[in-house]
């Protein structure tokens, strides 16, 4: 039996890019082994969101070509769409496709292994219009599934790379997304995140068809219990969104809305096209529609041109609008970008103190909306703890407003919904106490 092997960097859409890919090779027999494995053929999915990105990527391909010489090593993602060159020019690399054609990686497989001459198979990204279909019909936590609906981006923030890795924003047919879905809620699950690169862009590119339409079809699948969408922009939440918010008893009660910069100053700088008010006052709309709502975000720390009084102004305004948590990110050069080649860039040391400062800040801020909940039923979906964390007789899970509770009860739960009061906040992960097991009666759900 052929045996494969991945190496997943990057984001969450790689990670389900590489499920894809996995059952394109499971089709054609192979089996998956481990990455430090010997195998027939080595698969990376590369990510060039930052220079390291782009380093630790030929750091694994070098590592793959040394495991087995004799091996297929097939490398994928971001890094390969934008620097197809550079990667073959590492001895042993047999195989470079991009973001896009990655259904035809079995025949440029098979043709290597007749010819075993190199293949190069990225072409021009920009030109592409169609979304890939690549379907994952399972995932192996078994109780959240991602369902990619979306690719590439139009913004061009001038730090990021992304829309030169990924192309333009382009939406999966919604008849195959709703089709999709509900093999998955066959298959046993009960929450689906929709994700993509920037998934909030959903129907940009189609007609008369937007995420919240999207939204509001898959509300009526029977069996789904939670709709999680991985994130959005303030912009994209318009009248119609804020009308699924309030009306659907599926949407999950959390939003990751990026900010990346607090003070309009450097939001500019950045190409982000939003003032810090009209960033508030989306929050402030979408929080009347949804009370309670978690609402994560990212932030980008030091970019250029960032002073203290502009890194204070937004520390200020990241406390008013009080997120629920921050992923806190130091600004790193990207090469190509407009912000790698700006003037007053910020030093590394003053960047790290930011980041803790921000860090801190974040601690406190989900902490305290943790401590709302104290004594509230939350719906959670235990997921399989193959690493043994949570311990003998405890199960973990998010609850719809994405607080992590840890609770005691029995295996068989997980996947389940469950009723949990939350009895002790805490800044990672709340605990709480069982109440009882939904049968898949959303309307009994507390809220």
């Amino acid at each position: 039996m052929p045996s494969v092997a991945f190496y997943t960097l990057g984001c969450k859409v790689n990670f389900y890019d590489t499920e894809a890919i996995w059952q394109l090779f499971k089709n054609e027999g192979y089996e998956q082994v481990d990455f430090e494995q010997t195998a027939d053929v080595y698969l990376i999915n590369t990510c060039t969101v930052t220079n390291t990105g782009d380093k630790k990527s030929r750091q694994i391909i070098r590592r793959a070509v040394r495991r087995n010489p004799d091996a297929i090593v097939a490398v994928t993602g971001c890094y390969a769409q934008t620097s197809p060159a550079e990667i073959l020019d590492i001895p042993g690399v047999d195989l470079v496709i991009g973001t896009q054609d990655r259904e035809n990686i079995m025949p440029f497989i098979k043709q290597i292994q007749h010819e075993r001459k190199p293949i190069n198979a990225v072409h021009n990204i920009m030109k592409t219009r169609e979304f890939e279909e690549l379907d994952v019909p399972d995932f192996a936590d078994r109780t959240r599934a991602f369902l990619k609906i979306q690719e590439g981006c139009n913004n061009f923030c001038t730090f990021c790379i992304i829309p030169w890795s990924r192309g333009l924003s382009r939406s999966r047919d919604p008849e195959s997304v709703i089709k999709q879905a509900r093999s998955l809620v066959q298959a046993g699950f009960k929450e689906i995140v929709l994700t993509g690169i920037h998934t909030g862009g959903y129907g940009d590119d189609l007609d008369h068809y937007r995420l919240a339409d999207l939204l509001w079809d898959l509300d009526k699948i029977e069996g789904l219990e939670r709709i999680r969408i991985s994130s959005i922009e303030a912009s994209q939440i318009d009248e119609k969104m804020l009308d699924v918010l309030k009306n659907s008893s599926k949407m999950s009660r959390h939003f990751h809305i990026p900010l990346q910069a607090g003070s309009d100053e450097v939001l500019k700088r950045m190409r982000r096209k939003y003032t810090i008010a009209e960033f508030e006052e989306k929050i402030r709309l979408i929080r009347e529609f949804m009370p309670e709502v978690a609402i994560t975000t990212d932030i980008i720390v030091g970019f250029p041109g960032e002073t203290d009084v502009l890194f204070q102004q937004g520390f200020e305004a990241m406390k008013r609008i009080g997120f629920s948590e921050m992923h806190v990110f130091p600004y790193s050069k990207r090469t190509g970008t407009p912000a790698a080649r700006m003037e007053d860039q910020v030093d590394e040391e003053v960047k790290n103190a930011r980041v803790h400062n921000l860090i801190d800040l974040s601690e406190q801020m989900q902490l305290a909306y943790a401590e709302k909940f104290v004594g509230q039923v939350l719906s959670v979906i235990p997921e399989r703890d193959d690493k043994g964390l949570c311990g003998e007789g405890k199960l973990m899970g998010y609850s719809d407003n994405y607080l992590q509770i840890l609770f005691d009860g029995p295996e068989e739960l997980r996947g389940q919904v469950c009723l949990v009061q939350l009895t002790k906040a805490g800044v990672n992960t709340c605990e709480g106490q069982l109440v009882r097991v939904l049968e898949g009666m959303p309307e009994l759900v507390v809220q």
